[in-house]
């Protein structure tokens, strides 16, 4: 059972800063922060949102008919596996990550069978096997909250809470503008209207879920996170039963100070200078675009000041 299994989980539309804010928690002594995107989502996902994000972000679902090896192969964490298994095609392969797959795979089995399976049982299985199977993770001993992230998985808030009563939804927003233009600087950027159409529909949802569920959901601007990081974060934690730290200040990796967020996302310079810069970089027809697409959303999460910004 997922009885006193304690997750926040971490959403945020593309380069909207998941990564990033993913990374000022990571050092938490009471926190299992989860290495890299925790891309729980299996290939059975089929809803109406299938056609607009890949199934690896989402909430998973798993057969009848399966045992607990095939439930973990069906887990698609990109991110992890190949860091694991071939680290040399990874762009994490600097890190260090003393992390065995198989011996993940092993432990997941075992909580498994001791909880039955099921998506909730499945999911805090492998977040708990995770760190069994991390052998060079840097443990306080007082953790006691796990910590995922997965992009745009906050469209599966409602499913995420009524499956895990210890759960919790942290949504990241940022300023359209500058995260278009950071998606811009992928091989293969999403269209215009495309992207604003998931900016919009992600944070519809953030909304929709903080309105049901208003003690379990809790939003946060990067803008607010790159200021100001401990200040932005610690309430949300407050709401977890755990403490603020300094080490919220800094972005880390396995609790070693980063001196970029990058290759976690696009995002580089965590900082509110860098970020309007992003901005800033934008022409003068993509800002008036993304301005009209995202209209309602700039009055609500205060983005008026971007919005105004002369584009270059």
């Amino acid at each position: 059972m997922t009885d006193g299994f304690r997750l926040l989980m971490l959403g945020a539309m593309y380069e909207n800063g998941g990564n990033t804010t993913h990374r000022f928690l990571d050092g938490h002594p009471e926190l299992f922060v989860y290495p890299f995107e925790s891309q729980i989502g299996t290939r059975l996902v089929n809803d109406a949102l299938t056609s607009l994000f890949p199934v690896k972000y989402r909430w998973p679902v798993f057969p009848l008919d399966a045992s607990p090896v095939d439930d973990y192969r069906l887990i698609i964490d990109e991110e992890c596996k190949v860091r694991a298994r071939t680290p040399h095609v990874s762009k994490f392969r600097d890190m260090a990550f003393d992390f065995n797959d198989d011996g993940r795979c092993d432990r997941y089995i075992d909580y498994v069978r001791a909880s039955g399976r099921g998506t909730a049982n499945n999911v805090a299985a492998f977040f708990r096997s995770t760190f069994d199977a991390w052998r060079d993770y840097n443990r306080s001993g007082r953790e006691k909250v796990y910590v995922g992230y997965s992009p745009i998985i906050t469209v599966d808030s409602e499913a995420i809470l009524a499956a895990m009563p210890g759960a919790h939804m942290l949504h990241i927003v940022r300023n359209p503008f500058s995260a278009y233009a950071d998606t811009k600087k992928r091989p293969v950027p999403m269209r215009l209207p495309d992207y604003m159409r998931a900016w919009c529909l992600n944070q519809y949802h953030a909304l929709l879920a903080r309105k049901r569920d208003p003690d379990r959901v809790h939003i946060v601007r990067l803008e607010d996170v790159v200021s100001d990081a401990r200040g932005a974060l610690a309430p949300v934690l407050s709401a977890l039963g755990i403490d603020d730290d300094d080490a919220l200040s800094v972005p880390t990796w396995n609790g070693q100070a980063l001196r970029e967020v990058y290759p976690w996302g696009t995002i580089r310079r965590a900082t509110p200078d860098a970020n309007r810069a992003t901005a800033a970089e934008l022409s003068s027809e993509e800002h008036a675009k993304i301005a009209e697409a995202a209209w309602q959303y700039l009055d609500v999460f205060d983005y008026g000041d971007f919005a105004g910004m002369r584009a270059g």
